[in-house]
């Protein structure tokens, strides 16, 4: 039964994977839940450090990045990404009003989404943005933003 199991989730992989970056464990196990049963890998990472150190030897499609970090704000974060990783979809989340998107990092930001997250909104945001990056193969010709 471990096997059939275990097959079934193989098959059920996109091969694309995710890193999301947050220092509320809940968040990391709730979004791992929700991306695994879409069928992506996930990974996790509780400081800018530890994801900028995972980004360094790993390659995601996509990450998940908390604007408040222990040790960075998100958007810093996301200006400290390696050059490999300048076709990952990065997403930031934020549970602060107003949004302020005026940065210098904005045009490496895909989205911002606002906590709490519904799961579909979240799926929703990362698939039109892998969509629109050319990371994910679409049965649309032209994604609407």
């Amino acid at each position: 039964m471990c096997v059939n199991n275990v097959s079934t989730i193989i098959s059920e992989e996109k091969n694309q994977a995710a890193l999301i970056v947050d220092d509320d464990k809940a968040i990391l196990r709730a979004f791992s839940i929700i991306l695994k049963r879409k069928g992506y890998a996930t990974d996790t990472a509780e400081t800018g450090k530890e994801a900028l150190d995972k980004i360094s030897f790993n390659n995601y499609d996509v990450a998940l990045i908390d604007m408040r970090l222990p040790d960075i704000q998100g958007t810093d974060l996301v200006a400290k990404l390696p050059a490999k990783s300048i076709k990952m979809v990065k997403i930031i989340l934020t549970g602060l009003l107003p949004l302020d998107t005026g940065n210098q990092t904005d045009c490496e930001v895909d989205a911002y989404l606002l906590k709490p997250i519904k799961p579909e909104d979240l799926i929703s945001v990362i698939e039109m943005n892998l969509q629109r990056r050319g990371i994910k193969n679409s049965d649309s010709s032209q994604v609407l933003l």
